[in-house]
Order: structure tokens, then sequence, then C-alpha cells
């Protein structure tokens, strides 16, 4: 019989070894998943992790890794520091909606005006749409004790439903003939994020999200706040004793938190998809959540992390141009990443010994 013995403490080489085999486990998986319905595996995988780096299109798709994983990995720094205190905010994606539209609506509001001051204004509006956002599961967590989970993810809905009605209310594009959206951000001089490397994918929320990680690492290994919020999540009453105000520590995380998934909104409106539109938010906050544990909530690791979700990013709308694969097909490979390495997990804090069945 296998039986699961707890280990004294963490296993340091299963802590970083179980995302290694997670995305072993998902390839393997995946290529069942992909044979199942009819394509040819391998062909599969070498689409989706092997021709967006190294076939004779990777110069198209090499930039899109940073277009795509800057998001990511900014959404994913601000969730891990909520995570290791252990403040559970899963409603990064309805943070990331109200950045956006933050953002834009201050813009938008000088249109046509043209200054260089629009664009940091859109942003500081972003991060204190975001930020305002968290706050509100923040306040009624530490004045009404309620579960953060269940309400930053019910006001994603909510977020939904108000970037529905400013795409085709207050923020709609007078000179749209009639289609719901805003103005162009990306094309109005003021309000653009273009590439700063011409042909590189990198724009300015790339580099908050650089920044982003840089600044984490810092704060978790070289400041008393960091180990506060290491302690918070690793011994809660120990924290407490050490003078720790938890109630404190939740706000803090939860605004840091949306702060960066505004961020991540209001560039990506005047960047990658250049306007406000109904279908506008397209899952990052909630990917960001695999990136973050994938990642092992360590900065360093979010960034290899958001640029191996990136990747699957990337070389699924290859796999389904090329091998006609569904795109519930590749949502569902990506799911697998998490739901393997919460499986394999459990190597950190177990290990496995195998026992003589005894005699009845």
């Amino acid at each position: 019989m296998i039986r699961l013995e707890k280990r004294p403490m963490p296993s340091r080489l299963w802590t970083w070894a179980t995302p290694v085999l997670a995305v072993v486990l998902t390839m393997i998986a995946g290529g069942l998943m992909f044979a199942a319905l009819g394509k040819d595996p391998v062909a599969a995988i070498r689409v989706i992790f092997w021709d967006p780096l190294f076939s004779e299109f990777a110069w198209y798709y090499r930039p899109q890794l940073l277009v795509k994983g800057g998001p990511l990995i900014l959404i994913a720094i601000g969730l891990s520091l909520g995570f290791r205190a252990g403040i559970w905010n899963i409603g990064a994606e309805g943070q990331y909606i109200l950045g956006a539209i933050c953002g834009a609506a201050a813009g938008l509001a000088f249109y046509p005006l043209e200054s260089p001051l629009i664009f940091p204004l859109m942003v500081v509006a972003g991060a204190l749409g975001g930020m305002a956002w968290a706050m509100i599961p923040a306040l009624l967590k530490v004045r009404f004790g309620t579960n953060e989970i269940l309400v930053s993810l019910m006001l994603v809905y909510v977020a939904e439903q108000l970037l529905a009605s400013m795409s085709i209310g207050l923020l709609k594009n007078p000179e749209g003939y009639g289609f719901p959206g805003s103005r162009s951000l990306s094309q109005w001089s003021s309000s653009a994020n273009p590439e700063l490397i011409a042909g590189w994918g990198l724009h300015w929320g790339t580099v908050s999200a650089l920044l982003a990680v840089a600044a984490a690492y810092v704060l978790l290994n070289r400041h008393i706040l960091g180990f506060q919020i290491r302690l918070a999540g690793q011994a809660p009453r120990a924290a407490r004793f050490s003078g720790v105000n938890p109630k404190l520590l939740t706000v803090f995380c939860l605004a840091v938190s949306g702060a960066l998934a505004g961020l991540a909104g209001v560039f990506e409106a005047t960047g990658p998809a250049g306007q406000i539109t109904i279908d506008f938010n397209v899952g990052y906050g909630f990917t960001a959540i695999i990136v973050a544990f994938l990642g092992r909530l360590h900065p360093v690791g979010i960034l290899l992390a958001g640029l191996l979700m990136t990747l699957t990013y990337v070389g699924g709308g290859t796999a389904q141009s090329q091998l006609g694969l569904p795109f519930a097909a590749i949502q569902a490979f990506q799911g697998m990443l998490l739901f393997f390495l919460l499986g394999v997990d459990v190597l950190s804090n177990y290990r496995m010994r195998l026992r003589r069945r005894g005699v009845a």
C-alpha cells in the first residue's frame, strides 16, 4: 500500500520540481486529449511549444510573448502577495476591467486634446480604478468578516456588466456608426501605448510588469513588510503575536493586487486591444491565478511561468489555425497546468511510503 507521510518541513527540491513535473504531465495528458480529438499529439505539442520560438515564423510570434505576457505577469505579481499572506483575491478580472474603464474614461474626457500628460493621467486613473474595485472585498472582510473569495469573484460579473454598459453608453464612439465600443485609444497619440522598440513587442505594460517583478522581489526579501506577508501566510498566530495587523495587511494586499490588475487593464486598452469593447476582457485575471501558482508565488518564478503560459496562448492560437484544434481544447490544456500542479504539489509536504498490507 502507498501511504502519505507528512514531512517535518516542506521539501525545497519538490517545491521547485513540481512545476516542471506538472508541465510534463500536462504535455502527456494534453497529447492524449489531442489524440482523442483525432489530431497528431506530437504535432500539436510541437506547434504549441516549439514553433512560436524556433520556426521560420518565430520572428512574428516572439514579440507576442511580451505583448500577452505583460498583463499576466503584472496581475500575477499582485495576486501572489495576497496569496502568500493567505488573502485570496479571485476577482482580478473585474479589477482589470475597471482599470481599463477608468483609464479610458480619464483619457477620453480630454479628447481630442493633444498633451503628453494625458497618458500618465490614464495610467493613474486605471490603477486607482482597479484599487477601488479591490477595496470592496477588502473593506467588507475587515469590517464584517465576509469571504473575500466570494465577494471578489462575484464582482467580476458586475464589472462585466459595467463594461457592456460603458461600451454602448458613456464611452461609446459617437462616430462609430452604431457599433459598440469606445474611440480608438491606440490611434490617438495622447493615449497610445505603442511598442517602445519596433518589432520587440515591448510597451509600457511590459516594462511595468518587469518593474513589478523587481519590486516584489525586493519587498519580499529585503523589507519588513515582506517578512510580515510571509509570516501571516505561514503562521497566522505567530504573526499576530509579532505585532502584524491582519486588517491592515488585508487592505494592503488587496489594494496592491487591484492596482496592478488595473494597470494591466489600462495598458491593454491603450495598446494591444486599442479600445474598450464589450468583449475586451479575455480572462487574463483568471489565467494569472495559474501563473501565480505555477511560479510558486515567487516573483522570478512568476516571470518564467507567465512566459510559459503566454507560449500556450500564442502556440494554442497557431494550433487552432494550422491543426484545426477547437478553442475549448486549448483552454482545457491550459487548465491542466493548474490541475496537475495542485495534484503533484502534495509531494512538497508529504512523502510516499510503501508498506505491506497487514494480515487480516
